[in-house]
């Protein structure tokens, strides 16, 4: 029998309830990475639920490429992206015999630790956040290495572009495109290296694709209403929640 038909009805709510927040993220609320790609993977597995994942965030991707497009700052892009495929590639290697608990725990203990490195840069105004450098390649290779094993790089890269204090705007159209190409580029990677995307994946994400949808829309509604301080606000709550759920979750 196939594994889509085997979930319940509470695993197909979960679902589509990852399947929305996939959406909100992709709009621009960013941060609640963790609490989607958690969800995923209490209902398919971990390993598994990477590639459901990855198809539903690259339709994300689309529709944010398309509505943010305008807004891109492919500067931040030219900087990131050689690091972030260079994560990747190591991610790809290294995955199959991580421990997955452990991982996700040095992840957390990472994020909140470049969390409090950016609130001390709040506090400290006259601190300088250079572009490149030892910041953007720290940030790029890790978020290269966390997107293949787990979907994570959002947390990486927000931190970036929150700490260089890029305009809401910019930072959604940057963003948006970053992840469009790194999540093409993984495609291949998940079929063939980790085998993780099939004619079964490709069924359960046309049931839940009306979702992500969905939650983009209502996303772009909220995003519309808040300033840019509000929304850098949210955006690192946001972030400061989710890796918090992740170094507790066993």
């Amino acid at each position: 029998m196939e594994f889509i038909h085997s979930l319940t009805t509470y695993q197909w709510v979960f679902a589509l309830l990852g399947a929305f927040l996939i959406g909100i993220n992709k709009s621009g609320l960013r941060g609640i990475d963790v609490a989607q790609v958690t969800i995923m993977a209490l209902v398919f597995g971990s390993r598994y639920s990477t590639g459901i994942v990855l198809l539903l965030l690259c339709l994300g991707d689309a529709f944010a490429v398309f509505y943010y497009h305008r807004d891109a700052q492919w500067r931040y892009l030219k900087i990131l992206l050689p690091w972030i495929v260079l994560g990747i590639l190591i991610g790809v290697f290294v995955g199959r015999d991580l421990n997955e608990i452990i991982f996700r725990k040095i992840m957390a203990v990472i994020v909140l630790s470049a969390i409090s490195l950016l609130l001390l840069f709040e506090y400290k105004k006259n601190i300088h956040i250079p572009e490149k450098g030892w910041f953007s390649t720290s940030m790029g290779l890790t978020a290269g290495i966390t997107t293949m094993l787990g979907n994570l790089a959002g947390a990486f890269s927000t931190l970036y572009f929150l700490a260089l204090k890029v305009p809401k705007t910019n930072f959604i159209g940057t963003v948006s495109w970053m992840f469009f190409l790194i999540n093409l580029f993984k495609i291949p990677l998940q079929i063939f290296f980790w085998k993780n995307v099939s004619l079964e994946t490709l069924k359960i994400d046309l049931l839940l694709a009306p979702l992500v949808i969905i939650g983009f829309l209502i996303g772009v509604q909220i995003v519309k209403r808040l300033n840019n301080d509000h929304y850098r606000k949210l955006i690192l709550i946001l972030t400061l929640i989710g890796c918090i759920a992740m170094l507790l979750k066993k």
